[in-house]
């Protein structure tokens, strides 16, 4: 009765569902890049111990199979770039919501506490600054039916 072989098994690195899923299916797909060519390189050995490939046959085969590796890494980089993109604009929206959610949490508390906010102190300062004209104007305007000013009249009583 022959030996039973005994299998290694290899232990799976858990997948993390929160955070890093870009990092993790960009290791994964270059950790299958690299056991893609290293199995490539074993059955190339195998075959030229064989005899039955050439040095020739064995090149363009290598050729063969390091073009297809180049189109794949390409491709995986082109959808890692699409991803990323997709993450960014989510991000900036994100990052937009947060800060509505912020400001109105703020003029909530200011509101809850009766401070003013930034705007309605604006509103009243210039709402001040209008009153302020408007009392500089009665102060300057003549007064309807008021008497000659003192030098007017000394000026009347010298002609």
């Amino acid at each position: 009765m022959p030996a039973r072989r005994r299998t290694v098994r290899r232990r799976r690195r858990p997948v993390s569902k929160a955070g890093g899923g870009p990092a993790i299916t960009w290791d994964g797909t270059r950790g299958a890049l690299g056991q893609a060519e290293a199995a490539l390189h074993r059955q190339l050995r195998v075959l030229m111990k064989r005899g039955t490939a050439r040095t020739q046959q064995a090149a363009g085969a290598l050729l063969a199979w390091q073009g297809r590796l180049e189109r794949e890494r390409r491709r995986v980089v082109r959808q890692m770039e699409e991803r990323l993109a997709l993450l960014q604009t989510r991000a900036r929206k994100e990052r937009r919501a947060m800060g509505r959610y912020a400001d109105e949490a703020v003029q909530g508390a200011l509101a809850a506490l009766n401070i003013p906010s930034r705007r309605e102190v604006h509103e009243l300062t210039r709402r001040v600054e209008e009153l302020s004209r408007k009392i500089d104007g009665f102060r300057r305007a003549p007064r309807r039916g008021s008497r000659a000013t003192p030098a007017v009249r000394v000026q009347a009583a010298q002609a």
